[in-house]
């Protein structure tokens, strides 16, 4: 059967939706099985998707989108505190802000390219992040951010009668029940919050899939190309780029409501340069233009934040115990600095070593390693063909060579 883009893309939702689906039970082995962190592998996932629109398709690398997770936080607490603790209504709100703020950022940023691009929109998440931080005090709480209370009014659900703040819902689905189910001496934990990120995790995908197949993609990958000889066809070139631009804005305000939606508390901090550099390394360490790449990228980059910080002295004593004590205190003092508080160390090296040999992320290196099993397995199944079809029976092989040779004199 001939393999098209439409089969091989159907292929790749499926399993993508699959190992999401499956999140539970491929993270908790590697002790990342708990709600919290699941959620934030999807929902910063969905940043990366956001961003590798913008930078993967067009190669505007911006340094401002922390600016568009912070409106989508600050939206998302709002609608929560004064409509409803359903979490619809501020999803929806905080995209809608997040758009149209993206859209005035992008409108101006978008008038220079390149460096000076990159360099706009830092300017413009820094001045976002001082206003919400010590300016919009009213609006943001400055430095102690914002949090649902018991007074708040939330017009269509009314006051909290049980005298407990309530809690971010799904139609009467709380984002914090979780389902333990034991399995194989490990606790799953089947989160609903965790759960309704993914939905949308892969619904954000398949979108992504659509604009990168669409000829909306193949223009910005023009873009990326050569805008210059772009518009020198007669196309404006800027309307494509702005849009990509705001549903890239779209994509972090998503991501920023979903935030506050599992942990419903909105705060400065997410708007700062480091988060804006942080999906930057996502997007390059999974691979920038590529459809995977950005939600693997996010991934690792949260595990290593969440699990490798974690990792203490004495967990790694653990790991060298049965060596004799000497060789055990040089591999604790070699290995250590990597991990703990270190753990920037570990990933700085990653990313280098990402960067130099594989430019297009880790999808690079698994499509290498693949096409190298592939090619090994050819070779194999060549080789066993070649010994079936050996010399004619009852003719040695130093026969054969020998009527070879005098073929070749006669000839």
């Amino acid at each position: 059967m001939l393999k098209t883009p439409h089969t091989s893309d159907r292929t790749l939702m499926i399993v993508f939706t699959i190992l999401v689906l499956a999140g539970p039970l491929i993270l908790a082995p590697v002790g990342a099985g708990y709600p919290d962190l699941m959620q934030r592998f999807v929902i910063y996932g969905i940043f990366a998707i956001g961003f590798n629109i913008l930078f993967g398709l067009t190669g505007y690398l911006s340094f401002g989108h922390a600016a568009f997770l912070g409106v989508g936080s600050y939206s998302a607490i709002w609608m929560l505190k004064l409509l409803s603790v359903n979490i619809v209504p501020a999803i929806i709100f905080s995209v809608v802000v997040s758009g149209l703020f993206a859209l005035l950022i992008g409108y101006i940023s978008l008038r220079r390219s390149g460096i000076y691009f990159s360099i706009l929109t830092l300017a413009f998440a820094q001045m976002s992040y001082n206003l919400a931080y010590s300016v919009l005090t009213p609006i943001t709480n400055g430095e102690t951010g914002l949090q649902l209370e018991l007074d708040d009014p939330r017009i269509l659900d009314g006051a909290s009668e049980s005298g407990q703040v309530a809690s971010p819902s799904l139609f009467g689905f709380e984002m914090s029940d979780t389902a333990v189910v034991p399995f194989l001496g490990m606790d799953l934990q089947f989160n609903v919050g965790f759960y309704v990120s993914a939905l949308i995790l892969i619904g954000m995908f398949y979108l992504s899939l659509r604009i990168f197949r669409s000829p909306f993609g193949m223009m910005l990958r023009a873009i990326k190309s050569n805008q210059t000889r772009l518009n020198y066809t007669g196309f404006n070139s800027r309307p494509y780029a702005l849009t990509a631009f705001v549903i890239s804005g779209m994509y972090a305000g998503l991501a920023g409501a979903l935030l506050v939606c599992m942990d419903p508390l909105a705060g400065a901090e997410r708007m700062q340069w480091t988060a804006s550099g942080e999906v930057v390394l996502m997007t390059i360490m999974g691979g920038a233009g590529t459809l995977i790449g950005p939600v693997l990228g996010a991934g690792i980059i949260k595990y290593f934040e969440n699990i490798f910080s974690r990792i203490n002295e004495s967990v790694v004593e653990g790991w060298f115990s049965a060596l004799p004590e000497g060789v055990t205190d040089v591999l604790v003092a070699v290995v250590s600095p990597f991990l703990g508080s270190g753990w920037h160390i570990s990933l700085g090296l990653i990313f280098m070593l990402v960067v130099i040999f594989l430019p297009g992320g880790l999808v690079e290196g698994a499509g290498r390693l693949m096409n190298l099993v592939v090619r090994l397995w050819q070779s194999r199944k060549t080789g066993a063909s070649q010994s079936d079809t050996g010399p004619a029976d009852g003719v040695t092989p130093a026969e054969e060579v020998s009527h070879r040779s005098v073929n070749t004199r006669e000839s």
